[in-house]
């Protein structure tokens, strides 16, 4: 699966007012920023999971080179490819860099960890897809984020596969309300000051929207079965696919 990248559009929920920004819409823009910047790092490093599947599953080849290393470069760039700068640079503040460096290493070592099944001859699909790769990404970066960001791939509920990818209350109010509405802005970010639980979040929704190379699994017929096993939804060309969903907190 090859979601289309992050839109660089973006829509507030928090009305800006006119003149100098205040210092809690400096500090909302900032916070901003960091979720798009660790978006579009997750989807780099997705896009070259999705672009290696042959490989991947080829049972012919053993070592595929897809080292944590590898995947991690090709990310880095393709990341300063959609943005114009690295991931890391100086002069980021040290919770933005803590963060990005997090993700990073966590996608790092979900490659090296899965080595093992990536490099296996003799079996054909692996089973390491890029929604899979995501999720095993998002769960580490967790572990080293601690109680400091959250990073979760979801969708509208009707497409949701994995129970662990459900969309919770906040995050199914957006996807119904706003994103799936024919007046939002294709590819407009969603954004809000909320709250989770009893603590202050700044919480961001970014659409992803089927591509071409989604519809192998998520496609036409509607219930034809793909080869994860999991029965087609029926999506079409650009229908909202997913959600990167982004949680900061102060």
């Amino acid at each position: 699966m090859s979601f289309k990248p992050v839109s660089l559009a973006i829509i507030f929920t928090i009305a800006f007012l006119t003149g100098a920004p205040t210092k809690a819409e400096v500090s909302q823009e900032a916070e901003l920023d960091l979720a798009l910047r660790l978006a579009v790092l997750l989807q780099s490093a997705r896009a070259v999971i999705g672009a290696e599947q042959a490989l991947i599953n080829d049972p012919a080849i053993g070592d595929k080179g897809l080292t944590g290393k590898e995947v991690l470069a090709r990310a880095t760039k393709a990341f300063v490819e959609k943005t114009g700068a690295p991931p890391l640079s100086d002069g980021m503040d040290a919770r933005e860099a803590d963060l990005i460096s997090a993700l990073m290493a966590s996608i790092t070592e979900v490659m090296d960890a899965n080595a093992a099944s990536i490099n296996r001859e003799g079996i054909a699909f692996k089973g390491f897809v890029p929604a899979v790769f995501g999720r095993l990404v998002n769960e580490t970066f967790l572990s080293k984020a601690g109680d400091r960001a959250e990073i979760k791939v979801t969708a509208p509920m009707s497409l949701v596969r994995n129970r662990k990818s459900r969309p919770d209350a906040w995050e199914d109010q957006v996807i119904t309300e706003y994103l799936l509405s024919p007046e939002w802005q294709k590819g407009a970010v969603y954004s809000s000051l909320t709250e989770t639980g009893d603590r202050e979040a700044f919480r961001v929704m970014v659409p992803e929207y089927y591509t071409e190379g989604c519809l192998a699994c998520h496609g036409s017929p509607a219930g034809e079965v793909d080869v994860t096993g999991y029965p087609k939804e029926g999506g079409a060309l650009g229908d909202l696919g997913g959600v990167i969903s982004i949680t900061l907190y102060p």
